[in-house]
């Protein structure tokens, strides 16, 4: 089969590299020439966490969310399989309790629990969960090694939108609201710090009633801080949302107090009205969207399912058939 990929996203290369293990034969369309801050894709936090999303997301995040680490190391990106660290700050304790009725898969952590498997982060909290089969991966690395991955595999890259006719899989995220009008914009801002003086082998979650943060650590000391979510496709930095970003990073630790601001990124995540991604057919065409926030956790699974559709003429879950 002969098929065209429309957007070169992490949802658009992940359906590239399904179609590939398939034999087919495919060329991406994208407006720009290589993965970049024009992409939602490039401000992800890369956290391949079914479970801890399990606290807010329906059941199918966290089902098809537990492909994405196996899948992932299967593409040679180097994943890091460490888990997610939970912690809440004292007055908040009972976010903690909340959230771990609510969250399976976790062991609880007292203070020696946490400084052996976070030594920087000992002493400061008595009380934290530990889920050990979470991972995480950094986004940008990932995105450009699969893009060239796939290059060397015989993909085509073209720069545009693409003809029209033919097996099309459009993966073009808030781009396709011409097709899909009950596609929405979530606002999401992170920062990337840079602190030799702090180090973290998985990502930490911290809880908080109003500004919950989570802290993702990435190479040469750099920590990627995320992330906002805000009803609206602004991609405006706002000083209200940076700043308690930056609150709650120094409330985590103090040495981020001192850390360098390397980054400030802002974009919109496409979502439909339940936060569910969608597959939808119409004709030829496959449009695979609404990843929302669990973009590199769900596109694997997306992905295949939109290739076994297209490929086996399935009907797989969370496809809706010409819709209008």
């Amino acid at each position: 089969m002969r098929a065209k990929v429309l957007g070169a996203g992490v949802a658009g290369l992940c359906v590239a590299a399904e179609l590939v293990a398939r034999g087919c034969e495919v060329t991406v369309f994208d407006p720009a020439p290589r993965p970049g801050p024009h992409g939602c894709s490039w401000w992800a936090g890369g956290m391949l966490a079914p479970f801890c999303e399990g606290e807010t997301a329906e059941e199918p995040v966290v089902r098809l969310g537990r492909e994405a680490v196996d899948w992932w190391q299967r593409q040679g990106v180097r994943v890091e399989r460490h888990g997610t660290i939970v912690l809440t700050l004292g007055r908040d304790r009972r976010e903690l309790d909340r959230f771990a009725r609510r969250v399976e898969g976790h062991a609880a952590l007292d203070a020696a629990g946490l400084a052996a498997l976070e030594p920087d982060l000992g002493g400061r909290f008595d009380r934290a969960l530990h889920v050990a089969a979470e991972a995480h991966l950094d986004p940008r690395v990932a995105l450009l090694h699969l893009r060239d991955r796939l290059e060397r595999e015989g993909v085509a890259f073209v720069e545009g939108p693409g003809p029209a006719g033919g097996p099309t899989f459009d993966c073009r995220g808030l781009a396709a609201r011409d097709s899909l009008p009950d596609l929405r914009g979530v606002k999401g801002e992170m920062a990337v710090l840079r602190s030799p003086d702090i180090r973290l082998a998985r990502p930490v979650r911290l809880l908080h009633p109003r500004f919950p943060l989570y802290v993702v650590p990435r190479a040469d000391g750099h920590f990627m801080l995320g992330a906002t979510q805000i009803e609206s496709d602004d991609r405006r930095r706002s000083v209200r949302s940076v700043l308690e970003l930056l609150s709650a990073a120094y409330a985590l630790h103090p040495a981020f107090g001192e850390a360098e601001l390397v980054e400030i990124g802002v974009d919109a995540r496409p979502a439909f009205p339940d936060n569910l991604p969608r597959l939808r057919r119409r004709g030829e065409t496959i449009h695979v969207n609404g990843l929302f926030r669990h973009g590199f956790l769900l596109a694997p699974a997306l992905a295949r399912m939109a290739v076994e559709a297209a490929c086996d003429h399935t009907t797989p879950e969370l496809m809706d058939e010409d819709h209008d």
